[in-house]
């Protein structure tokens, strides 16, 4: 069931301006690191670009819709509440993948949805933590037109695989927050049909024993942002990263933690959690 636009909605600011740190394209591929890098190398590299844009309230917005903007909010409440200390990743797979994964396939249709993996955020904790970590506040797509594919490969047998990339996949996250409302640090998304494909730029994402490749987002007037303020537990942002179609529906979103000038200054810090997954039909 898509998020409700309630009455709620008419009580929250309408649009705020802030800050989100895109990349300027000076031709050098940026390259981020999941770990600590080797000494006297950047975590991340890429020249910020800096840019104050509005940022709509999208409760008040109809439309948006994973199709066709490449995000959209629906209400799903998980049977795992105790999110407390975060140590939780066995519980979190036996427990939470299974739920993620019959909601995607009941929203969408999918005829298969497979879950590689997932991410506790804290945006209290230093960078580069281990069991949580920090918000990404670079505006960014977690796959490219090129890794989308290899990640299929990566995660089926090669038969299967070979079967599935003949017809439509997409890799979608599923995120939301855990403990209480986003109070601070919210989640921001671009409207699919503002990015052009010139605004992308490929980059480097090292793990420990293999390399991905990601999209940092280059700034145009063009891009529409929104957010849901004081996004609740029960309402999961889809966010569409990657779609093999090519029939006119989004085929991908970028998104970004952001500063929200609203925010009051003693708010508690935003956890969240978000659940990385293929689906194919």
């Amino acid at each position: 069931m898509s998020a409700l636009l309630d009455e709620s909605a008419v009580d929250q600011p309408a649009e705020v301006h802030a800050v989100l740190s895109y990349t300027h394209d000076n031709g050098v591929r940026p390259v981020n690191y999941t770990f600590d890098p080797p000494a006297g190398v950047p975590r991340n590299s890429g020249e910020v670009d800096a840019r104050t844009v509005p940022i709509r309230n999208a409760r008040s917005v109809r439309g948006l819709t994973l199709d066709v903007s490449g995000f959209e909010t629906i209400w799903h409440r998980s049977t795992l509440t105790d999110w407390a200390s975060f140590q939780i990743r066995d519980l979190v797979k036996a427990v939470y993948y299974p739920e993620v994964e019959a909601a995607l396939r009941s929203h969408t249709g999918a005829e298969k949805v497979v879950i590689f993996d997932h991410t506790l955020r804290d945006s209290a904790v230093e960078q580069g933590g281990a069991a949580l970590r920090e918000p990404v506040r670079r505006v960014h797509d977690d796959q490219t037109f090129e890794s989308a594919p290899r990640r299929v490969a990566r995660h089926l047998a090669p038969d299967e695989a070979a079967g599935r990339l003949e017809r439509r996949f997409a890799i979608v996250n599923f995120w939301r927050p855990v403990g209480g409302p986003v109070l601070r640090t919210p989640l921001a998304v671009c409207d699919a049909r503002s990015i052009e494909f010139r605004d992308l730029i490929p980059s480097d994402l090292v793990y420990p024993d293999w390399v991905g490749e990601t999209y940092a987002i280059a700034f145009s007037p063009r891009h529409r942002w929104y957010w849901y303020p004081q996004q609740t537990p029960t309402e999961t942002t889809l966010l569409k990263v990657y779609d093999s179609a090519e029939d006119g529906r989004a085929r991908m979103t970028a998104h970004t933690a952001f500063d929200d000038p609203t925010s009051a200054l003693d708010a508690p810090p935003r956890r969240s959690i978000e659940v990385r997954s293929i689906l194919f039909w």
